[in-house]
């Protein structure tokens, strides 16, 4: 599998809440790789950070049910 380029990951962040609980982590990995690629443009690491916080902090406020974490 071919890495998404940092825009693509920074849009997908916008859909984390729509997925499923395979889907959101290997979405939150993709952003995990891309964080720590010193090849990305700092602005742009903090840009998806930022938006990253604000997904999780959106999710933490949808009800969770079962075995499901947000």
């Amino acid at each position: 599998m071919e890495p998404l380029s940092p825009q693509m990951v920074y849009n997908n962040l916008d859909q984390l809440d729509q997925t499923d609980v395979a889907a959101s982590a290997e979405m939150r990995q993709q952003v995990q790789d891309l964080l720590a690629d010193g090849e990305v443009s700092l602005d742009l690491r903090q840009e998806i950070a930022e938006r990253l916080s604000q997904a999780n902090s959106l999710l933490s406020r949808r009800t969770v049910t079962g075995g499901d974490s947000y």
